[in-house]
């Protein structure tokens, strides 16, 4: 099996799977859903039942009482639908509740994560697209148990109540809806191809538009309006193709609703004939036609519209959800699983934020050994924070290489990236949660000696007791700047990363905190490399990198003074440490 079908096998798994287990999770609501589902169904097994009775015994014997008296029975069995359908929603909502938010805390536990990894803030848009899939699957996932169940009950309640009027109609009735079930089921498969390949052709669609709109004044000034055009023109007829494709493969289930539902009322009056010289009444003829069209054809219309629209939907949706959330993969056999020992690397990095832009990092060269403390010195825009998403891998150099253990950072998978570095930036990101749940998020396994070594280390042990313990639930927008950098600091300090970025990460601290911070990271196992805040930064450094915008260089501090002008005149106009908050000048 080649890899892309290995990986739709496997997301298949994985969505039976999760539908498996928001049912079994919850065996309470489920034996109350089958419970109130007999009542639901009571009218699917009394409504012919009634009919042929009342007509047999009833009118046509000369007895309009017994027969009104059995019409009477078919109104208690609806009244007791009626109650039991009230039910059955609270108990399909019940189920259906937790499922959705066990999708929602996916998608965020994904976003988390991968933010507090990278350092960068989680991606709104794409959460909000995530969120939308969690609605639908959650409205979905309703419908489909819904009509699934009152189609097994209906069924049933038909199947029992026409072999109690005459054994000799149940085939004239089976065999139809079988064949037009079996039919829509060989459909589905196709269908649901269809359905995913419609939503990826919408968001092509909606991408080429917005892309459109947003450069709308470029393309009318380069003169590419036709170009522009073929270009979203291309998606839109895709969609447009798909689309008819889908519609096309819908009249199939026109088609085994004609055969389940219709085909046996076609069936039972050419075989009426039959049935009289076998014994049936015309009671027992009203009754079975009483059974399809007011029980047989409206569950399998239901079951037909539910599974073919909402079970596509849902199945598609999960696996949207399941394919682009959730935490990183673990590697795979031949990925980098372990960073040991890492040195980092950078060999002729080049870097401009786009086509034609003046480079921000130009030919840099720079080695930092195992276990060392850097600290990036330079003016503001000068390019420090883009050599730090560098090293961290969030932006790939347009020249030259950046090594991590000698392995490019960009052949490193999510999982052994995450291993291999932490990035903490100047705005530090703090979910809702406790604070022991912010704390660890990137240490699992974490014991608590190591959590009160790492408060205890990084200097949050004063907040940590304000805020009312480890198990206290954090609000993000009560906390102060500095706070969440506490917060992010020490999540740092407990991940089995190797190498820790400090990008201007203790900016919001006071000289004090921050010199504790970094001095707990610099005397913690990996390699600490600081985009300086303060000139502080650099004489706590074992050596400094600094940026002047034509040539980077590095060395000691003394070496600095003595070879770099930008680096003296940086001294020269700080005040020393006494100055506290002072900004490196420049």
């Amino acid at each position: 099996m080649s890899g892309r079908p290995r990986r739709a096998a496997a997301l298949s798994r994985q969505v039976r799977g999760v539908l498996w287990e928001a049912v079994r999770r919850e065996p309470r609501q489920v034996a109350r859903l089958l419970g109130w589902s007999f009542a639901e169904a009571a009218p699917s097994f009394a409504s012919g039942q009634a009919v042929a009775r009342a007509v047999d015994g009833g009118f046509a014997a000369g007895r309009p009482l017994t027969g009104l008296a059995w019409l009477a029975v078919l109104a208690a069995a609806w009244l007791a639908a009626a109650l039991g359908a009230r039910q059955v929603l609270l108990a399909i909502a019940a189920i259906v509740e937790p499922f959705r938010d066990t999708l929602l805390r996916r998608v965020v536990d994904g976003a988390l994560h991968r933010a507090a990894a990278s350092g960068r803030r989680p991606d709104s848009a794409a959460v909000a697209r995530l969120n939308r899939q969690v609605e639908l699957a959650r409205d979905a996932f309703g419908a489909v148990i819904a009509v699934v169940r009152s189609f097994l009950f209906s069924v049933t309640g038909v199947v029992l109540g026409v072999l109690t009027l005459m054994g000799a109609v149940v085939p004239l009735v089976v065999l139809p809806l079988v064949a037009g079930l079996a039919l829509f089921l060989m459909s589905l498969p196709a269908m649901a191809r269809l359905q995913r390949e419609l939503i990826l052709a919408e968001e092509r669609t909606a991408a080429s538009l917005a892309s459109m709109v947003d450069g709308l004044r470029d393309v009318v000034a380069c003169g590419a309006e036709e170009r522009v055009a073929d270009v979203v023109a291309r998606d839109v007829e895709g969609q447009a193709r798909t689309g008819r494709a889908l519609a096309r493969l819908t009249a199939v289930r026109t088609l085994s609703l004609a055969v389940g539902g219709l085909l046996p009322v076609l069936m039972v009056l050419a075989a009426t004939p039959a049935l009289l010289r076998a014994g049936a009444t015309a009671g027992i003829v009203l009754g079975t036609l009483t059974y399809v069209a007011q029980s047989l054809a409206p569950a399998l219309g239901s079951l037909v519209q539910g599974v073919g629209v909402n079970g596509v939907r849902l199945v598609v949706a999960l696996e949207r959800i399941l394919a682009t959330s959730g935490r990183p993969p673990a590697p795979a056999s031949g990925a980098v699983r372990e960073v040991r020992g890492v040195s980092l690397r950078l060999r002729e990095v080049g870097f401009a934020y786009g086509p034609g832009a003046e480079p921000v990092v130009r030919g840099l060269d720079l080695a930092v050994r195992e276990g060392e403390h850097l600290a990036v010195v330079g003016p503001s825009g000068i390019g420090k924070s883009t050599v730090a998403a560098l090293v961290a891998g969030i932006l790939a150099p347009d020249d030259g290489r950046v090594l991590l253990g000698g392995i490019r950072v960009e052949e490193y998978d999510r999982s052994a990236m995450c291993r291999a570095r932490v990035l903490i930036p100047q705005e530090a990101y703090v979910f809702r949660g406790t604070l022991e749940e912010n704390l660890t998020y990137l240490a699992g396994g974490c014991t608590r000696a190591e959590l009160d070594e790492a408060v205890d280390a990084v200097g949050m042990r004063e907040l940590a007791a304000r805020l009312g313990g480890y198990g206290a639930e954090v609000d993000p927008s009560r906390l102060s700047s500095g706070e969440r950098q506490l917060v992010a600091l020490t999540r740092a300090y407990l991940s089995p990363s190797r190498v820790v970025l400090l990008d201007e990460a203790t900016c919001h601290l006071d000289p004090v905190a921050e010199a504790r911070a970094e001095e707990a990271f610099a005397a913690r196992e990996g390699t600490l490399i600081v985009i300086a805040h303060r000139l502080t930064s650099a004489l706590r450094a074992r050596r400094v990198l600094v940026m002047d915008g034509n040539r980077a260089q590095v060395g000691t501090h003394e070496e600095m003074i003595a070879a770099s002008p930008l680096y003296r005149d940086l001294m020269g106009h700080w005040d020393g440490p006494s100055a506290g908050g002072n900004r490196a000048q420049g």
